[in-house]
């Protein structure tokens, strides 16, 4: 950053960015999301939908298997060498990823392989991904003016929202234009190969990215060693950061990756309609995550996360049950927009409540590995609900899961530690 303070239109530039990548990891996650049983379908055939949309969803999770694993390893990398590097290092490990799955040719065409080099993107793309998100907060968290921390962290967080709307967009127009045979043998792959098209613009935006002054003005940087020992040092903060994250991404992955796939397959509603649903979704997220991120520098970061916890607790199953007794768009969209807000509230608090608990010499690492270990459970979700649903015949099930993941976060916000004066810092 320049030697003087940084003006508001130079702090926006910069937003813009360091969520450049950010905005790729969330895009190519949702188009997985969004055509999981097309993808499902291409790579791993078998003598039942169940089977092959479950071997689908399964490999959207794999990827997050990857995350703590590149928490670990990145997160040290970045807090010793520096959140520009690092940032820049990532979006070439999510660029590669990508480019793997979007260019790989289905099983008919290369048998066993094909699913071996998509499960192999996908763990690219995870092992990546386990240090995106934290290094993003962090350097949100380091360039933000006194008072505003949550604001400027939360669009973190709005960058991914952003990547749901745009790959909701290009869904919902390529199920509305294309037929259903050519959507399942081919269309999918548009905006996987649109996502690639992007990769070299969003380069050119991340590479002029400035190191932060927090990071730079500081005399020393510990070792990777010394950011091992001391995360692990700090293992009972870190629990607490996982309890307290596995709300905001089984919520997110829920209302986001699940829906198109909830809606056309449990819910039998159209796959254009589940896509309007998930874009609306989108908006809705980008919308209140600055306004909560914002309230949550004036009213504090614990008020926000309780009240939120609590209510996802209470309501996430009876909205389930409640739109799966009277299934219709309208019924899926005031459903999916009621948990929009519960996530919105609750991840506009939790995100820089999580940047501000870790120490600042391993910020990024332990953030990374609190928030990862988190996200192995959430990003589960999607399978997780599929499988919940197949053994009970249950189809509000995704609704108890919530709910369970909103008693742990619960948990954690009671257990946790909040300092006072942390929303003004």
């Amino acid at each position: 950053m320049s030697a003087s303070a940084p003006t508001p239109l130079e702090r926006a530039k910069a937003i813009v960015r360091v969520a450049s990548g950010n905005f790729l990891e969330m895009y190519d996650f949702m188009v997985f999301g969004y055509f999981s049983a097309a993808i499902g379908r291409a790579y791993f055939p078998a003598n039942s939908e169940f089977a092959s949309l479950m071997f689908s969803m399964t490999t959207f999770a794999v990827g997050f298997l990857m995350r703590p694993l590149g928490a670990i390893v990145l997160g040290a990398y970045i807090d010793h060498i520096g959140r520009r590097k690092g940032l820049l290092l990532t979006l070439t490990l999510m660029s590669i990823g990508t480019l793997t799955i979007a260019l790989v040719p289905g099983y008919a065409s290369i048998g066993l392989l094909a699913p071996i080099l998509v499960v192999l993107g996908r763990l690219c793309q995870g092992f990546s991904a386990g240090v995106e998100l934290g290094g993003v907060s962090v350097y949100l968290s380091e360039i933000a003016p006194p008072g505003r921390r949550g604001f400027f962290v939360a669009w973190q967080s709005a960058s991914q929202q952003v990547a749901v709307v745009f790959a909701g967009v290009l869904g919902y127009a390529i199920s509305n234009l294309l037929p259903p045979a050519d959507l399942a043998a081919w269309g999918w792959r548009i905006p996987l190969i649109v996502g690639c098209a992007i990769i070299p613009f969003l380069f050119m935006i991340r590479r002029t990215l400035q190191e932060t002054s927090a990071f730079a003005c500081r005399p020393r940087h510990p070792s990777a060693s010394e950011i091992y020992r001391n995360v692990l040092a700090h293992w009972r903060l870190v629990l607490n950061g996982v309890s307290m994250v596995l709300m905001t991404t089984v919520c997110f992955y829920t209302i986001t990756a699940y829906t198109p796939t909830y809606g056309r397959e449990i819910l039998h509603l159209s796959a254009s309609d589940a896509l309007l649903v998930t874009l609306c979704v989108g908006v809705s997220n980008l919308v209140w995550l600055p306004i909560m991120g914002a309230l949550s520098d004036r009213v504090g970061r614990r008020p926000l996360l309780l009240c939120f916890a609590a209510l996802a607790l209470v309501t996430a199953y009876p909205a389930l049950h409640w739109l799966v007794a009277g299934t219709t768009f309208r019924h899926l969209l005031l459903v999916e927009l009621w948990l929009s807000f519960l996530f919105a509230g609750y991840n506009g608090a939790m995100v820089v409540h999580l940047t501000e608990m870790v120490p600042v010499a391993v910020r990024t690492a332990g953030f990374s590995v609190a928030y990862s270990l988190a996200t192995t459970l959430g990003g589960a979700t999607p399978a997780l609900a599929t499988w919940l649903i197949h053994v009970t015949g249950n189809r509000a099930m995704p609704g108890a899961w919530l709910s369970s993941a909103a008693a742990i976060a619960l948990a954690g916000v009671l257990l946790g530690r909040f300092e006072p004066d942390a929303a003004s810092r």
